[in-house]
Parts: C-alpha cells; structure tokens; sequence
C-alpha cells in the first residue's frame, strides 16, 4: 500500500512542475495593451526684446599698470665724516623741497683743510710777485749787459713756476670749499624719502648710500597696449604729438569711485618681447595731491586705466549678454514676431557691449534679449512687456515723494 502511494506521488509532482510552467508561460505570452502616449503640449517661445540703434560709439580701451615714480635715486654722500645732524624732512615718508638741507656732516676737519688751502694760496701769490719782480729786473739788466741771458732765462721760469703754484693754490682752495659745501646734504628736487639708511653719529664715506628719494611733481604709469588695442588708439610718439587722456582708477579696492587724470605722453617704441605688447607711459600730475583735492596715489599702486580711443561710426552696440557663442545673436521680426537668428561679425568688443557695423543688421528687427534654447527661423514669439509699476503704486510713490520733499 505504501509503495503504491510513492508512486502516484512521483507521478503526480512532475504533472505539477508541467502544468505551472505552461500557466506562467500562457500569461506572459499575453500582448500587454499600451495605453496611449499623451500629445506634447505645445509652447509658446517668450523674450524680451531690445530696439536698435544706429549710433556714433567711443572706444575706451581699459588695461592696468602700477604707479611708479619718474625720478628715484639713492642719495649718496660724497665726503667722509661724522652724521651731526639730520632733518625732520629726511625720515621715511617726509616730503622735502629742493634745496633743503637734508643732512649736515661734521665739517670742522673741512674747515681747517679749507683754511691752510687758503693760507698756501696766499704764499704761492707772494711767492709769483717776488718772481715777476726778479725776472723784470734781470730784464732792464741786460740791456746794459749787467746780466747774464742764462739769469735773464732762470727769472722767467721762476716766473712761470710761481704762477703754476698760484693756480694750484688757487684750484686747492675751491677743492676745499666744495668739499665744505658738501658737509650739507641738499635735496636735489621737491620729493619724499622712501627709505633712510643712516643716523646721528654714524660714519659715512664718499658714495656711501644715505637713503632713496623720489620726486613728487608727477608720477607715471606703464601701460601694456595691446595689437588690437593699439588699432583704435592714436598714441604719441613724437615730443609735438598731442597726449592721450586717461582716467585711473583703484584696482585693489574696486569700490572706491576715487579716480585721477592722466595724461599717455610717450611710448617705450619697443615690444615685449613675450607678449608683444608695447608699452604705453601716463603721467599723472601732482599724484599726491599736495595742490589739489583729488586723493593721494601710493607708488607701487596697481590701477586700472580707461584709455580714450577712436570714435566708431555709424554702429550698433549690442549688449554682451545677448550675443551667444561669441557671435550668435537672435532677431525678432518687429511686425511678424519671428525669430531669426543671425551670426555676427564684431568691430570691438568690451565689458558691456559688442560693436558691429550698421550694416550687419537688416532693418525692422529687434535683439532678443532673453536666453532661449531653441530658436528655430521664423518662429513666432510672444514679446514679454517691459516690467513696470501699477499706475496706482505709481501715483502712491509720486504723492509719498511729493510729501517727502514738502516736509
């Protein structure tokens, strides 16, 4: 009995195994029904729009430099002594006027060398009196043949020893005068001191260095030109040549609304050797402000410079942010809003515009100043009006102003 009910199990479970298969088969072997893909819905392209117009555009070239002084020298002793005394004007950052004493060196040993020069002087002069009288007197001796001509010759080379004496005394002397002089250091031109390398009491020696100075009457500015730049710029390259104007502006911080006047007077005439720009020099009058109100510039300053150029005629000035890929740029139809797309060819480009010339626009069309992914040629547009208040926020800001000003 047992062995039978094994076998109709063994039997049965294969039939199973069979019969579940062929059920999972027949189910996913059914066409599942798709339910139909909703139509895309249709969109309206949307910009804003900008009028163009045909103007008259000045190119202002913009680079950078650093404020440097025209004139910076080491001031230097040119006589050895003891420091005994030094001006309030020759600390760093003092302003001092030409002619001043700057430093004085201990001038007693002068002095003294000055005095035996002027006591030798006063020797050799006798010394050529007593020798012009001798040779005038060997001269009225020999006509009457009372002298020799060897003595009458010995008395005329006495003479002109005696005068090279006096000349070497003399020339002694101005020596010891100059070198007195020069106890007093005197500053050169109006200027400032940058640096002071030496104090009360210390030695200096001739050419030892003293400090640097720089002259304050005006400062320049190196500035890099570019090829492209220099197209639309008229530099000077003669003395006669009118200057360039240009406007400076702080470049460390870019807040601050100080600016100065500055004048491009002179090229180097000579490009970089690795960038190949040339290098354009302002001058920036009275850069401390000593005669003016405007604020003062620091040498070592770096600025940004705004460089008067040409006058581009008859263009049109597009905003940068509406030109894509550099030369993209997309139109609209100003009577059947539709889009066109145009590649442009600019003149020159800045910060906020790109210029091309009148003609690369056809008329009748606006820019399009909203960025669009997709804009196929002739498609129609819809103009996004020009965000303004109501009139009611319009008449409640004019009346509160109007209230503003009576009170």
């Amino acid at each position: 009995m047992r062995q039978s009910g094994g076998l109709l199990v063994r039997a049965v479970l294969p039939c199973t195994i069979l019969l579940a298969g062929w059920i999972g088969y027949s189910k996913l072997a059914e066409q599942v029904e798709e339910k139909p893909t909703p139509a895309a819905e249709e969109r309206t392209l949307r910009t804003k729009v900008e009028k163009l117009e045909v103007i008259d555009y000045p190119v202002v070239i913009k680079t950078h430099g650093v404020v440097q002084a025209h004139n910076r020298v080491t001031l230097a002793a040119e006589i050895a002594g003891a420091v005994t005394k030094v001006s309030p004007s020759f600390e760093a950052g003092a302003y001092f006027s030409k002619g001043e004493v700057l430093l004085e060196i201990d001038e007693q040993n002068y002095k003294t060398a000055l005095a035996i020069a002027e006591s030798r002087l006063l020797a050799a002069k006798s010394a050529l009196k007593l020798a012009n009288l001798n040779e005038e007197r060997k001269l009225r001796l020999i006509k009457s043949n009372a002298v020799s001509q060897a003595e009458v010759e010995v008395a005329s080379a006495t003479r002109e020893q005696a005068e090279a004496d006096a000349d070497l005394a003399a020339t002694e002397v101005e020596r010891a005068k100059l070198d007195l002089k020069r106890t007093k250091v005197l500053a050169p031109f109006d200027g400032r001191v940058q640096t002071k390398s030496i104090g009360l009491g210390q030695m200096t020696s001739p050419n030892s260095p003293l400090g640097e100075i720089f002259a304050v009457d005006f400062a320049e500015v190196r500035l890099p030109i570019s090829a492209r730049q220099r197209e639309y710029l008229e530099l000077p390259e003669f003395a006669d040549d009118a200057p360039v104007e240009v406007v400076l502006q702080d470049a460390i911080n870019e807040d601050s609304d100080a600016s100065w006047r500055a004048r491009i007077v002179r090229t180097e005439g000579v490009l970089d050797e690795n960038s190949r720009e040339l290098f354009a020099i302002a001058r920036i009058d009275d850069p401390f402000g000593r005669n003016s109100d405007n604020p003062p510039l620091r040498i070592g300053q770096p600025v940004v410079a705004s460089i008067e150029g040409v006058v581009l005629r008859d263009v049109i000035a597009l905003p940068r942010a509406a030109v894509r890929q550099l030369d993209k740029i997309v139109l609209v139809d100003s009577s059947e809003k539709t889009l066109l797309p145009l590649s442009i060819d600019s003149i020159w480009s800045d910060a906020e515009h790109v210029i091309v010339s009148s003609s690369e626009i056809p008329t009748g069309k606006w820019l399009a100043t909203t960025a669009m992914v997709f804009t196929p040629e002739g498609a129609k547009v819809d103009i996004i009006p020009d965000a303004s208040p109501p009139e009611s926020l319009a008449k409640c800001t004019s009346a509160n102003d109007s209230e503003s000003a009576a009170n």
